[in-house]
């Protein structure tokens, strides 16, 4: 039997550029709220007590950044500068230009925003047709902000990290190897009963006792401390967690990131809806695993290739489920904007704790093929 061991991390919201990717998704949906077709392509950089936003938007929102900027950092916990960054306090600069005329041209007219490769993936390991290891460490990551911000743990603060390492054999899931979490703290916690809590309160309360054993080795909070943290303890930047993002490196991933850019640009879009197109490839038992690859360039609609790859576990042949995504799925960019209803404000349900995997998103709904 093979035996392999495959790790994936995620992280909170409130890990710098986690908050980078929060405050552009936020600002694209508030131009989106205001103007369906607003062209954004918006990137934060947090530094010391510092936001620095910077891009393109082409609309006819009225938005107030310093705003959104600040109430977004307040959502999430910050604070204080001498521990991570203040909303109260930081000062923020902004240097915002409208979409090249260069670019708008092709766009205008239906054609992708940027060329470039783009990937989707899905598999039957979990009841979301995600990646096992992800998966978990999302679950995780998620459950970190939840005990900070219900009380349940009142003295985390908002920046953390988790890592998943699962045992594998014959190809499927065996058991949880390593459970990894860094979570910021107050001062004045003892060590050891942040571990206990983290284990009671957060482990347990998220991963599947069967998953765990008496070799399962935890490490939280290695170092032992992290006070210090978000913006003040490493800088932050819109689109640096792509596989955080995507499927924990399970699975192949484009070029591009995806936060802060409305549907036009097709590293985004165009991922989204190749998570839709193999998870119900998954979904309607025609693999086990799909991977699915498409390349546009610049002002073109149609993508100039399409390839699948199923690992053999395919009930059909892959060039049939190339007939089948043709036969079922427009996927220009107007047609991948009209069909997953991408110019409503939602992009910043996707921001944390993945883009793939919650089903209240228009990509994870589950179709008949045929």
């Amino acid at each position: 039997m093979k035996k392999y061991f495959f790790t994936s991390e995620s992280v909170t919201e409130g890990h710098p550029d986690k908050l980078c990717d929060y405050i552009s998704d936020t600002i694209l949906d508030e131009a989106l709220k205001q103007d369906k077709n607003s062209r954004v392509a918006v990137e934060t950089f947090a530094s010391a007590n510092q936001i620095t936003i910077a891009g393109q938007i082409t609309t006819n929102a009225k938005l107030d950044i310093e705003q959104i900027v600040r109430d977004r950092i307040k959502e999430i916990g910050y604070d204080n500068s001498e521990l991570d960054i203040d909303y109260r306090t930081c000062k923020i600069d902004i240097n915002i230009t409208k979409q090249s005329s260069d670019i708008a041209q092709g766009v205008d007219i239906g054609g992708a925003g940027d060329q470039g490769i783009m990937f989707g993936y899905a598999c039957d390991e979990t009841e979301e047709y995600m990646p096992f290891a992800i998966s978990m460490a999302h679950k995780l990551a998620k459950r970190l902000t939840e005990v900070r911000k219900t009380g349940i743990l009142p003295y985390l603060r908002p920046d953390g990290k988790t890592q998943v390492t699962v045992e594998y054999e014959d190809g499927k899931v065996k058991r949880i190897d390593t459970i990894l979490i860094s979570t910021q703290h107050n001062e004045e916690i003892d060590m050891q009963i942040l571990k206990k809590d983290l284990t009671e309160k957060v482990i347990k309360e998220v991963i599947p006792a069967k998953y765990l054993d008496n070799e399962t080795k935890y490490y939280i909070n290695p170092t032992g401390r992290f006070v210090i943290g978000g913006p003040l303890g490493d800088t932050g930047l819109t689109g640096r967690k792509i596989i955080v993002d995507t499927y924990g490196g399970y699975a192949r991933h484009g070029g591009g990131a995806f936060s802060g850019k409305d549907a036009t640009k097709v590293d985004r879009s165009a991922a989204y809806m190749l998570r839709h197109i193999a998870k119900n490839i998954v979904a309607n038992g025609y693999a086990k695993k799909c991977e699915i690859q498409v390349a546009y360039a610049i002002g073109m609609e149609e993508p100039m290739s399409v390839y699948v790859d199923t690992f053999g576990t395919n009930t059909i042949s892959e060039e049939t489920i190339i007939e089948i995504i043709k036969r079922n799925f427009d996927l220009t960019p107007n047609g991948i904007i009209k069909y997953l209803h991408l110019q409503e404000p939602i992009f910043t349900k996707t921001t944390n704790y993945g883009h793939f995997g919650k089903n209240e998103l228009p990509w994870e709904k589950i179709i008949e093929l045929k």
